[in-house]
């Protein structure tokens, strides 16, 4: 979550019925089914009794682009498998290097890496299990003067033509200072805010397009047939697409099942709602809600394309759909004539419950369809949510939410609101954040890819939030800030969960009193969560942070924090950061934080950055591939000459294997409080993640 006072931690801002749940296929089964496919590549024989050549070697099935088993146990079960186009069978495309660098195609690529394809190129997967369903994630380039362009990708399975594709890059490509412009040639936005860059011809130091961002869309395609595994599946750029290059970062295949099917329920078509999609359907579905309230019933949208320009407002009513893959509740942004009391300039499809202070909605579940928002710009008083308002005792499941501002931003005071099993994708903002107030709620098994912000947030503005969780979900690529972050709050707990490849100004999970947030009481929990490829650049700052970061901004944070059995995995720079700001490293700090069981697998710099007062404890934590000394202190800068005031309690177990830079990582030398402080350590890139003997 980025607002303008505070876009970046730095000295100067820079802007700131249910269905039942699909499973992921055990890995077990995967395997089995790869190796199956492994052997019979290999045995085919040709005349004579000779063998021929394999027709394509095995699929690489990844989770967040790595082998299942460093992620087993952690993240959001699934239903499709994961292939990336780094891995794919074949292609004569080119590869697209990895690179963390903001900006780039590769740093916002799962992974880091992408394959491109120019026109008359193409790339192909064998299927690891019987699919009919394809979900491909892309970036086409943008229009000369922004807003997107269209161009195809043709698809086969064995040869036989499938539904071609029209991608888009008409959500994409964002450019320059907070909140963002549609537009690569505009110069800044705020003239009067410090930018680091220097580097252009402009008397301000500026080259358009300035800070490209927001590369990716997805797109999914139903086959229409199945087709068994080891097949293999073509993406082909055909000659004279619009777009110069196609690049292709990964494909989730999936086998579909039936849709859902209510009979007895409020029916919307019988309301008079369009199921292609050409009349707008809000009023046929509001009047099927009111019946379904009189009735008791549950509202059914059937298989098709409903057409909604504006909120729907829920209460007390459950809506289910046939399934995210055949019922799509769409709309088009629309300008309002007036700003609504809120600021709303705009408005668009959503489902919104009431204001908390009009007593909020009660007893909504929405469960098993899609929401297509048609947002591209970035305006935070906008109310173009995928769902809104304040929704006590209410449930959210199987639903699949893209090109939203945010997908599911709910505002207390509310509680016991429950959100599992949804797919929230291509955000201009949050996939999902609990603000104000927001109490006993929880948010599981839920996938989420390419934000323009925090993946996953809880924001304790005004009104305290208390008791809720994140367990066993999946955050990827978020563009900007954090993949899960936690503004102040009660007993907040963050379980299970897996984050990858956050990109700039932000990292993989993060506590911070910042934003206004109410402090942080009672315990903050993160346990068995892994996060890979994080540690960011802090772009403002100039230094890298950790793929856990705790920052004291607003107030120090002084509640027990308690990080368990994480596993931070191939950090760009740090893996651990505590921090405050330099206005007000000797006001704040962060105190009684305990590391235990934790290991650290790869780190371009340290295990500990300390950049602020304090201090913590480390229990098992063990750390192999270390770039630089294992605990950069630097305390408040000040640099007494009793030491760094920040201070480390070794209580055992603490671990180091591999070739670490400085020997083990936790020393004798630097307890309690040795000033290590290196501002700017040059980054050693570890090797790739493997598994813990």
């Amino acid at each position: 979550m980025t607002r303008a006072h505070d876009a970046a931690p730095g000295v100067r801002p820079d802007g700131p019925a249910h269905h039942p749940r699909r499973r992921r296929p055990a890995v077990g089964a995967v395997v089995a089914v790869v190796t199956a496919i492994a052997v019979a590549a290999t045995t085919v024989t040709g005349a004579g009794g000779a063998v021929a050549a394999a027709p394509a070697p095995p699929p690489v099935i990844t989770r967040a682009a790595l082998a299942p088993s460093l992620v087993e146990g952690r993240g959001a079960d699934v239903p499709f498998l994961e292939q990336e186009a780094e891995h794919a069978a074949a292609t004569t495309g080119a590869l697209l290097p990895e690179s963390r660098d903001a900006y780039t195609l590769a740093a916002e690529a799962s992974g880091r890496s992408a394959v491109q394809l120019a026109p008359g190129q193409w790339i192909e997967f064998t299927l690891p299990a019987r699919t009919n369903a394809i979900t491909v994630r892309y970036s086409i380039p943008d229009a000369p003067n922004g807003g997107g362009i269209r161009s195809p990708l043709e698809v086969s399975v064995d040869g036989r033509r499938a539904p071609s594709m029209s991608l888009t890059s008409e959500y994409s490509w964002l450019y320059n200072q907070y909140s963002f412009t549609n537009d690569p040639n505009a110069g800044l936005l705020h003239p009067d805010w410090w930018v680091v860059e220097r580097d252009g011809p402009d008397p301000l130091g500026i080259s358009t397009p300035f800070r490209p961002m927001h590369f990716y869309d997805e797109q999914r395609l139903h086959l229409g047939r199945s087709h068994p595994a080891g097949s293999t599946l073509r993406l082909s750029v055909p000659q004279g697409a619009a777009a110069a290059l196609t690049t292709i970062d990964l494909v989730d295949t999936e086998l579909v099942g039936l849709p859902h099917v209510r009979f007895r329920a409020a029916n919307v078509l019988a309301f008079g709602a369009d199921p292609f999609g050409k009349r707008d359907s809000a009023g046929a579905i509001e009047r099927a809600i009111a019946f379904a309230q009189r009735t008791d019933l549950p509202v059914y949208l059937p298989p098709g394309t409903f057409r909604v320009d504006r909120h729907i407002i829920v209460d007390d009513v459950t809506i289910e759909g046939a399934g995210s893959w055949y019922t799509i509740v769409k709309g088009t942004e629309v300008a309002l004539d007036e700003p609504l009391p809120d600021g709303s300039i705009h408005t668009g499809v959503g489902f919104y419950g009431k204001p908390a202070a009009e007593g909020g909605s009660r007893d909504v579940h929405l469960s098993g369809f899609t929401i297509r928002g048609d947002v591209r710009e970035r305006i935070d008083t906008d109310q173009v949510n995928g769902i809104g308002g304040a929704l006590s005792d209410s449930t959210i499941e199987g639903l699949y939410i893209e090109h939203t501002k945010v997908g599911i931003w709910l505002d207390g005071p509310m509680s016991n609101v429950h959100i599992r099993d949804t797919m929230i994708v291509d955000q201009i903002a949050d996939a999902i954040n609990f603000h104000t107030g927001v109490t006993d709620s929880i948010v599981e098994h839920t996938f989420v890819r390419n934000t323009g912000d925090d993946g996953l947030a809880m924001w304790a503005e005004g009104t305290t939030n208390e008791r809720n969780t994140f367990l066993r979900n999946t955050v990827q690529t978020p563009t900007l800030a954090n993949g899960i972050a936690i503004y102040g709050g009660t007993d907040i707990t963050v379980e299970g969960n897996l984050v990858a490849d956050p990109i700039r100004e932000g990292s993989g999970l993060h506590a911070g009193s910042r934003f206004g947030a109410q402090p942080f009481a009672g315990t903050l929990r993160f346990t068995d969560n892994t996060v890979v490829r994080a540690g960011t650049f802090e772009l403002n700052w100039r230094v890298g942070l950790g793929a856990i970061w705790l920052y004291a901004l607003d107030r120090s944070i002084e509640s027990r924090v308690e990080v368990t059995g994480d596993h931070y995995l191939d950090s760009t720079y740090n893996a651990i950061m505590l921090v405050s700001d330099w206005g007000v490293k000797d006001l704040y700090s962060i105190d009684d934080v305990a590391f235990r069981d934790v290991r650290v697998d790869g780190t371009g710099t340290s295990v500990v950055s300390a950049r602020v007062a304090g201090g913590a404890s480390f229990e098992n934590v063990d750390a192999r591939n270390v770039g630089a000394v294992g605990i950069n202190n630097c305390g408040s800068f000040n640099f007494p000459a009793s030491g760094s005031e920040f201070s480390i309690a070794d209580l055992g177990g603490n671990d180091s294997s591999g070739a670490n830079t400085t020997g083990p990582w936790l020393a004798p030398w630097e307890l309690p409080n040795t000033i290590t402080c290196d501002d700017r350590p040059p980054r050693v890139a570890p090797p790739a993640p493997s598994p813990w003997s």
